[in-house]
């Protein structure tokens, strides 16, 4: 079998050591004689693997005593509701939109109240990340938001806003256990696991406690973060197989890489030789400004729409999948998410190399 390298922005690769574990318990988990896509998720096998799971998360993340986690159904995107409906207390929160995400976010969340964006990077196609330090926000805002890795246009966050008062909601999908983050920082954090974390199909909230139950009595008992995670995420039957994978890519990351820290470094290490060739030659441009180029999601196009084109289809070819950017902004993108190898880096690197011989 010729396994692909797979630079999709999500689903996305997952650890290879990660799915032989998955392939191997796929039929029967332990000696309980069942898979876990068939077990009861009140059996005391299934409460073993998602207590297992939160407490790997809290370890990994080093997520303070106070912060709450709730394995929720949905992606990110069903949490741009969630998060007005749960923590818009006052009636209006500030929103900066620096990409397709969190414009939607800001979108969604007007439907329960005012949302003043009050910083966006639209003025250059979402090329840079507006400062936090200098932005005017508003007095009596319930929070501010932010996706702090821009998936479609390559950027993000190198600094956060902190806002005396106000919680920091953050849309970390993309960037999540990429790198050691300060969760304290943060009122709330959430993320659609199909990027860096298991398969598509759940979000996971990570909720600071005085946060909690705030919703209003019109909100769906579904959509409340204070009824999920009151019932240990338990509710109903919750996304079993994504919660279970999520164990295995948090004991991939804490046994095998070595944690945050040294995740981080071999990220940094393949973005580096990814971004230090494209600085390095004239055919291939990347439009972010430097400062805030995304470590997962590298964009950059060629001489012309049809060279774009005809390299994504010769890529295909050759072994590098899903390379084409998405329609918001053309050109190729190469999410390059914790599971891909450096190899694959090196290998599309080259490749780009020849591709620019052959058509410069």
């Amino acid at each position: 079998m010729a396994r692909v390298y797979n630079f999709s922005a999500g689903p996305s690769m997952l650890p290879e050591p990660v799915l032989e574990i998955a392939r191997d318990q796929l039929l029967e988990y332990g000696c309980s004689g069942q898979s876990i896509m068939e077990m009861s998720h009140r059996s005391s096998t299934f409460d073993a693997i998602i207590k297992g799971t939160e407490a790997a998360l809290r370890r990994v993340l080093n997520i303070p005593d106070n912060y709450k986690v709730g394995f929720i159904q949905g992606g990110a995107s069903t949490q741009f509701a969630m998060v007005p409906m749960n923590l818009m207390t006052t009636g209006h929160a500030d929103y900066i939109v620096t990409g397709n995400f969190s414009n939607r976010a800001a979108k969604e969340a007007a439907k329960f109240g005012q949302v003043d964006v009050v910083a966006s990077s639209k003025d250059k196609n979402f090329t840079y990340i507006p400062d936090p330090d200098t932005i005017a926000y508003t007095p009596g805002a319930s929070y501010v938001h932010i996706c702090e890795n821009n998936t479609i246009f390559g950027t993000r966050y190198t600094k956060l806003p902190q806002v005396p008062g106000v919680p920091l909601v953050a849309d970390m999908s993309s960037c999540i256990l990429s790198r050691p983050t300060d969760v304290s920082q943060y009122g709330l954090i959430y993320f659609g696991v199909q990027k860096n974390v298991a398969p598509a199909g759940m979000a996971i909230a990570i909720v600071r406690e005085d946060l909690l139950g705030n919703a209003g009595p019109a909100v769906p008992d579904m959509l409340n973060y204070k009824t999920l995670i009151d019932a240990d995420s338990m509710y109903n039957t919750p996304p079993c197989w994504c919660i279970y994978m999520t164990g295995l890519v948090l004991d991939w990351i804490e046994n095998q890489v070595g944690g945050l820290a040294e995740m981080e470094k071999r990220n940094n290490a393949k973005a580096a030789v990814l971004y230090d060739y494209l600085d390095s030659q004239e055919f291939y441009k990347n439009p972010v400004e430097k400062e805030f180029r995304s470590i997962m999601n590298v964009t950059f196009t060629s001489p012309t729409p049809e060279l774009d084109k005809k390299f994504c289809a010769e890529a295909a070819a050759a072994g590098f999948v899903n390379l084409k950017g998405h329609r918001l902004v053309g050109g190729m993108r190469a999410s390059i998410y914790n599971a891909m190898p450096a190899e694959g880096v090196a290998k599309l690197v080259q490749f780009m190399e020849d591709f620019r011989k052959a058509n410069a």
